[in-house]
């Protein structure tokens, strides 16, 4: 696998963005670079509670990042330990009400920036993204937005799916904390008649299922009962933190089961799951190398055999920011990083490529209608 270090810069797809959500919370514009999001956040509430902003047009930029899946999130009022209550939910009228609501907060970024942002719904959205991104454009590049729903409480009914799908949702998991659906990171439990019912629902409109905070009971029994494409947007490995105590990572169980699937797993650059006990604050951000995020990358291309299952999921700016992340990593763009670090251990330039990125555009290419 070894061969001659390549420099260009590699196409980056991130399989999780809670971009709606911080648009809607804390009022940030993501067609600003993170530079001015920071400046104009220096010293808020804003980054007490979120920390310093990653995320950004410019930075996508500059990270060759071409492709995120942005996310329909809301906070269970149970969960909510701030006295700002936007974003957060109580019952599941009000779940809806905030799901749709962001839904078309990503309708109305993409038709008044089209030249920032674009949805993409289908194969043929999809290819007019890369297409351009083929193309000379000192304007820069649209970034393709892939819409997914985390935590499903938002779906009241079974009925409500084809309205969803008819606006823009592509990918659905069921979980965030304990739902109707689903048990969830700290509420663990198994798949409920109710999830049941949504992941044979799904299949009519061939939703892709993201794992992403379902408990291990769940996603077993979501890996041998839905027909569907399953993925894993964000999370890392529990055989390397196994001193964690979270339902939280994969277990090597459940990453084999995806593989058996021909999913997809987004490693996440997250600080407190990359490190057992690692809370801001308290300890500096040097004690977690980018190197360990290529460490959860390693181990699901080892247990698979082939880099065909491994991506990045960076869930940033979700409920953390720059104190957070590895020191290596200021912004979005930084995620190119992780080229060297994959070359070091061997792999090659076609393996990064499907690592930053390809993975993912292929599941796009044959899942999306």
């Amino acid at each position: 696998m070894r061969g001659a270090l390549f420099n260009t810069m590699t196409l980056i797809v991130d399989a999780h963005a809670d971009i709606a959500y911080n648009m809607l919370r804390y009022g940030r514009d993501y067609t600003r670079s993170t530079a001015e999001t920071r400046q104009i956040e220096k010293g808020s509430a804003t980054v007490l509670d979120n920390e310093n902003a990653l995320l950004g047009w410019a930075d996508y930029q500059r990270g060759e990042v071409a492709i995120v899946f942005s996310t329909l999130y809301a906070l269970p009022a149970r969960w909510n330990k701030s006295e700002d209550k936007k974003q957060v939910y109580k019952n599941y009228d009000e779940a809806h009400k905030l799901y749709r609501e962001q839904l078309m907060t990503y309708h109305r970024l993409t038709d008044s920036a089209p030249d920032k942002f674009r949805l993409i719904a289908s194969r043929s959205d999809l290819e007019a993204i890369l297409a351009h991104r083929s193309s000379s454009s000192p304007e820069g590049h649209p970034v393709g937005m892939v819409v997914l729903m985390e935590g499903a409480d938002g779906i009241r009914d079974m009925g409500e799916l084809e309205e969803w799908h008819q606006l823009g949702l592509r990918l659905i998991g069921p979980a965030w904390v304990g739902t109707r659906y689903s048990g969830g990171w700290k509420e663990p439990g198994p798949l409920t008649p109710d999830g049941r019912k949504l992941l044979s629902a799904m299949t009519d409109y061939n939703f892709t299922l993201d794992l992403s905070h379902m408990d291990e009971k769940a996603s077993l029994e979501a890996l041998d009962i839905y027909r569907g494409p399953i993925v894993a947007t964000h999370g890392n490995c529990s055989a390397l933190l196994p001193n964690s105590n979270s339902n939280r990572h994969f277990s090597d169980r459940v990453i084999e089961g995806m593989i058996e699937r021909d999913g997809v797993i987004g490693v996440v650059p997250y600080n407190p799951y990359l490190k057992a006990g690692w809370s801001v604050g308290k300890n500096k951000r040097e004690e977690v190398p980018l190197d360990v995020v290529a460490n959860h990358i390693d181990h699901i291309c080892q247990v698979a055999g082939n880099s065909l299952h491994a991506g990045i999921g960076s869930d940033f700016d979700g409920g953390f920011g720059l104190e957070s992340v590895p020191p290596e990593i200021e912004t979005v763009a930084d995620l190119q990083k992780l080229s060297p670090l994959l070359q070091a251990r061997g792999y090659s330039e076609a393996d990064v490529a499907n690592i930053l990125g390809g993975n993912w555009i292929t599941r796009l290419k044959k899942n999306l209608p």
